[in-house]
């Protein structure tokens, strides 16, 4: 009896736990399945929202066609462009008023959009298009940003110069990484911190490639 009631007890607890772990999973928001920490997204265009997608789903919607024009799979590429021809007065041109800031192809807007992340989220900045048509011709590589779900990811705070293209979802996380830890009128040291391993993580998960790449 004594074997059996502790058995019993220890299934119950394996399958609390069990339980416990499945609901602290992420569930995809198209069919409900629990995923991992690490996984891919959807952008909703309509609402500029993403959606968490499990391996099935993602599978399902990587193709132009399969999200009705509605939806756009994230792709998973990150490019470190240290060699960007991107200078001081280029970057004036570009009209962001801070030393961060991403760029992507909005269809719905019709154009390049430029975001800037801050203690109250992400502020569209007013983007100097003949600049930004300057900087794609001396930079090849912009010119294969996927529309919508990729972005170009630039630096230059603290006297830093890195350019990434990236996932639009590592442009959100940047956002709302600022916005949860930021204090006070300068931020403060913590969302330094935060920053500084936000963009080693990047690096780390980025492969190098130059400006005059057009694959």
């Amino acid at each position: 009896m004594t074997q059996t009631l502790a058995s019993s007890r220890l299934g119950r607890l394996a399958q609390r736990s069990a339980t416990d772990r499945e609901a602290a999973l992420e569930r995809c928001e198209l069919c409900g399945e629990p995923i991992p920490r690490e996984h891919r997204h959807l952008l909703d265009l309509v609402g500029r929202e993403l959606m968490c997608a499990c391996r099935a789903c993602s599978l399902l919607f990587d193709s132009h066609a399969a999200g009705a024009g509605h939806y756009r799979l994230v792709p998973d590429r990150r490019l470190r462009i240290a060699d960007l021809d991107l200078d001081d007065a280029a970057w004036e041109e570009l009209r962001v008023p801070v030393d961060m800031a991403f760029f992507f192809h909005s269809s719905p807007a019709g154009r390049v959009q430029a975001f800037y992340p801050g203690p109250m989220g992400a502020t569209e900045s007013l983007l100097g298009l003949e600049a930004w048509a300057d900087l794609e011709a001396a930079n090849p590589v912009l010119q294969t940003l996927e529309p919508d779900v990729e972005a170009l990811l630039v630096n230059r705070a603290r006297g830093a110069r890195q350019q990434w293209i990236v996932p639009i979802d590592e442009c959100y996380a940047l956002v709302g990484l600022i916005r949860s830890h930021w204090r006070g009128l300068t931020g403060g040291k913590e969302v330094w911190l935060e920053i500084a391993r936000f963009y080693e993580e990047l690096d780390r998960r980025s492969r190098p490639a130059s400006r005059r790449d057009t694959r």
